[in-house]
């Protein structure tokens, strides 16, 4: 709940200042602009697919390295430029959620959720 400080001060910030907090708020939100995952791979981004093996034999974007989601914190060592763009994804986006915050919370600048395989493939 939004404090009646809050609200009062927001009527004098200056109109640039209120659509700066506006994407803010909606950035970590998830509300944001969508990212272009084909621009990011074309720029070098790794796409890791977080499945298990079994999963990834069954069909994966290409390219995609197969880091199972219970081993990624064990992996991260050969992750090594913490600035490259990473683009997690699993069979439906959640698994590839949990793996964002992983290598967020290490460091790692630029990661994306790409959700589930299939829908990443196709917009590559």
């Amino acid at each position: 709940m939004l404090q009646w400080w809050f609200l009062v001060g927001c009527k004098f910030l200056s109109f640039a200042k209120r659509l700066i907090m506006l994407e803010a708020i909606k950035k970590l939100l998830g509300m944001g602009p969508k990212p272009n995952y084909s621009e990011l791979v074309k720029n070098g981004a790794l796409i890791i697919d977080v499945r298990n093996p079994n999963e990834f034999a069954q069909g994966h974007v290409k390219g995609a390295k197969n880091i199972p989601l219970e081993r990624l914190t064990g992996q991260l060592k050969n992750l090594k430029d913490k600035n490259t763009p990473i683009i997690t994804c699993c069979a439906s986006g959640m698994r590839s959620a949990s793996a964002k915050g992983v290598l967020k919370s290490n460091g790692y600048k630029q990661v994306y959720n790409g959700g589930g395989w299939q829908s990443l493939d196709r917009k590559l």
